[in-house]
């Protein structure tokens, strides 16, 4: 009794050691690399070492602060995002009130060196064009 005792305990012990299989490592043509527990035909594979799981304690991860970090990130960028387009609004609504004030004000004047000047019908033309073109490219 005590020898199948002994043996059992034996073999219960020994199990997870017996159990690794091996892996094996190799690249294909492309440049892939594989791994599997059976080696490649006419190819040549090198041996994989596996740590085995020590006994009564589970196999645990070193756990990085990778997540931490990318969620750092993410918060950066959503927030330099959500600035630029605030920045987008405000551009296209200024935008949107020049158009306005071209296309409705025949009389538009504008500061030169300290002085006002009337916009001709050819500039105001053109800054129309401009100002469209603008909203088209930027604003939605």
């Amino acid at each position: 009794m005590r020898t199948l005792f002994l043996t059992a305990s034996l073999l219960i012990g020994i199990s997870p050691v017996s159990m690794a299989a091996q892996v094996y490592k190799w690249v294909d043509e492309q440049g892939v690399t594989h791994f599997d527990a059976q080696p490649p035909q006419g190819r040549e594979a090198a041996t994989v070492v596996t740590p085995s799981p020590s006994a009564g304690k589970p196999a645990t991860l070193p756990r990085s602060n990778a997540i931490g970090d990318q969620q750092a990130i993410d918060k950066t960028v959503k927030k330099q995002v959500a600035e630029q387009q605030a920045q987008l609004k405000v551009f296209c609504e200024q935008a949107r009130t020049n158009l306005a004030q071209l296309q409705n004000n025949p009389r538009l004047r504008e500061d030169v060196d300290g002085e006002m000047r009337r916009l001709t019908d050819e500039q105001r033309q053109e800054r129309t064009a401009e100002a469209q073109r603008q909203i088209t490219e930027n604003c939605q």
